[in-house]
């Protein structure tokens, strides 16, 4: 399945892994040497009334949505805590379109219907199902962590953010795989009885 489309999109996917591979470097580098202040947002005073004069009319109950703290000076957690929030999130982005980029490059190689596309898939799917509640557990507790060493009344405690969503389409990359699987083997079957 030699298709243009196919060959294409295995070049965008390897080269966008590649540029969010670069990403994840540069911005772990680039926030590690920066000296300036770390600044988090919490939503943990979402329903905080504000006191002080705003521009509301008569008889409106003015609160905060989120508020965001600044640390000027740093410690070296805080700023790992911060990098918690941003960098797992690039690199399971960079690790999935690779192993993306390595599917369709066994497509082309191969054909869609052949052992090694299904267990290419398969990869994937595990490594989607089980890698986004993990880089969510890790960005969410980085983030939780960061709160709580600016705003010890907050606490730190596990959260997952990000598209758990996610979840479900690696499980059904899963199910495909399997699928294909047994496919290719009913082919195989077949052509031996033959």
């Amino acid at each position: 399945m030699n298709t243009r489309l196919t060959r294409t999109l295995a070049s965008v996917t390897f080269a966008l892994a590649v540029l969010c591979g670069l990403a994840f470097v540069g911005k772990g580098v680039v926030h590690m040497a920066d000296d300036g202040a770390v600044c988090v947002q919490t939503d943990f005073w979402r329903n905080a009334s504000l006191t002080h004069g705003l521009p509301v009319a008569t008889g409106v109950d003015a609160s905060s949505s989120a508020a965001t703290l600044c640390q000027d000076s740093p410690s070296a957690g805080q700023r790992a805590a911060d990098l918690g929030g941003a960098l797992p999130w690039l690199l399971f982005g960079s690790l999935a379109l690779l192993l993306f980029s390595r599917l369709l490059k066994a497509v082309l190689l191969q054909g869609p219907f052949t052992d090694a596309v299904s267990q290419r898939l398969s990869v994937l799917g595990w490594f989607v199902a089980v890698g986004t509640p993990l880089v969510g557990l890790v960005v969410g507790w980085s983030h939780s962590w960061l709160v709580a060493s600016m705003a010890p009344i907050v606490g730190s405690e596990p959260t997952v953010s990000g598209p758990t969503v996610l979840v479900l389409a690696g499980l059904a990359a899963v199910i495909m795989g399997k699928i294909m699987r047994e496919g290719v083997r009913m082919r195989e079957d077949l052509e031996g009885t033959i």
